[in-house]
């Protein structure tokens, strides 16, 4: 597994056997991490089984155009937020053939935070569709050090909860 590191390759590992006992594929819609969560899934062989694939939604027009988030949404929380984050794993559900979704949604920095969401904000949600989307959980997290480190923190958090969900939903 090149380029992964080993702890990370094992909660792949870990959140792909558990999709493929459940028949499910995981779809993403990322925002601050900019495809790392798909590009860490897509780098282990054979995860074309279980991974649909993912929606890089890093302007505010890319998350209503692709996924669905409501203009009311973005004008009265914000992109990084907690209903923001809701609106963008239910929407990458309803646009995808996946059963299963996480969406991150942040302040990577150094730039661009604010006194509601400050550079390190990163807000998750995770779907699950039973039959239709269902929003199941929501996350924010405060993460600190480089734009790097906040985004690769943000990539942990997003598989450990696609984990959390399959376990509870499964």
């Amino acid at each position: 597994m090149t380029g992964i590191n080993q702890p990370l390759a094992e909660l792949i590992a870990s959140v792909s056997s558990d999709l493929l006992r459940n028949d499910f594929s995981l779809i993403t819609a990322e925002s601050c991490t900019g495809g790392m969560i798909a590009a860490e899934l897509t780098s282990i062989s054979g995860s074309s089984e279980w991974f649909e694939g993912a929606f890089v939604t890093y302007r505010l027009s890319a998350k209503r155009r692709m996924i669905g988030v409501r203009q009311e949404t973005l004008d009265e929380f914000g992109a990084v937020s907690e209903p923001t984050a809701r609106e963008m794993a239910i929407g990458a559900l309803n646009a995808s053939d996946a059963q299963v979704s996480v969406s991150v949604t942040g302040v990577a920095g150094p730039d661009g935070g604010d006194p509601v969401a400050p550079v390190g904000t990163v807000w998750f949600g995770w779907a699950v569709k039973n039959p239709d989307p269902v929003c199941v959980q929501t996350s924010r997290h405060d993460f600190s050090g480089s734009r790097d480190a906040v985004r690769t923190q943000a990539v942990r958090i997003a598989l450990e909860g696609v984990g959390t969900i399959l376990r509870e939903s499964g």
